[in-house]
């Protein structure tokens, strides 16, 4: 049987090693590398061609939104599973928007990762029970509204303002966020309004 490689892109070591014993347990799922920030991520897709890329979002070096934009592009055939401890619907709708096939939260339960490996694999997409009510949800709301016919428009943001979106989640600060990615305080301001002018963000 011809095994679905993976390449494993979490930059917590302990977490890689739970989710590499985890995968490697399944038949047909075997991991063939494992990256602990975006840059590497990037390169072993490039050298290794996994058929699936389990990314987290929050990875230094390159956040895991522009490591799953560098990938698709490098690597076509890829499929990417986004797996993060954030499910903003802004996170969502961009990085499927980037061509990510599914996303899911860490506090999913650990069963539900092989099965998602196995859907993108065969070219569907799978997400987080809670991402997918919302997002059937929002598809209920557009229907009631009449707008079912028209497609929602994604979420466009620059790498900048994803890296400022990332550090906002996690709670940072503005100076925090500004000594992080070497930029001004008043650049990340000029950043922070930016992204509450667009759809979904600020909602």
């Amino acid at each position: 049987m011809k095994k679905i490689t993976i390449l494993l892109a979490e930059d917590h070591m302990i977490v890689r090693e739970g989710l590499r014993a985890l995968l490697n347990s399944e038949k047909d799922i075997e991991v063939i590398g494992e990256a602990e920030n975006g840059h590497q991520a990037v390169e072993l897709t490039r050298k290794l061609c996994p058929a699936v890329v389990v990314m987290d979002i929050a990875m230094p070096l390159l956040n895991g939104l522009e490591a799953t934009r560098q990938i698709l592009r490098a690597a076509p055939t890829a499929k990417v599973l986004i797996l993060s401890a954030h499910s903003d619907d802004a996170y969502v709708e961009h990085v499927m928007a980037l061509g990510a096939s599914g996303y899911l939260v860490k506090q999913t339960a650990a069963d539900v990762l092989p099965k998602a490996i196995r859907k993108v694999f065969q070219g569907g997409t799978f997400f987080s029970p809670a991402i997918s009510k919302r997002l059937r949800d929002q598809e209920k709301r557009a229907m009631d509204r009449g707008e079912s016919g028209r497609k929602n428009e994604p979420v466009h943001m620059t790498s900048r303002e994803v890296e400022v979106l990332q550090l906002i989640a996690e709670g940072k600060a503005n100076k925090q966020t500004a000594d992080e990615l070497h930029i001004s305080i008043k650049t990340v301001e000029k950043h922070r309004q930016s992204l509450m002018e667009k759809p979904g963000i600020a909602e």
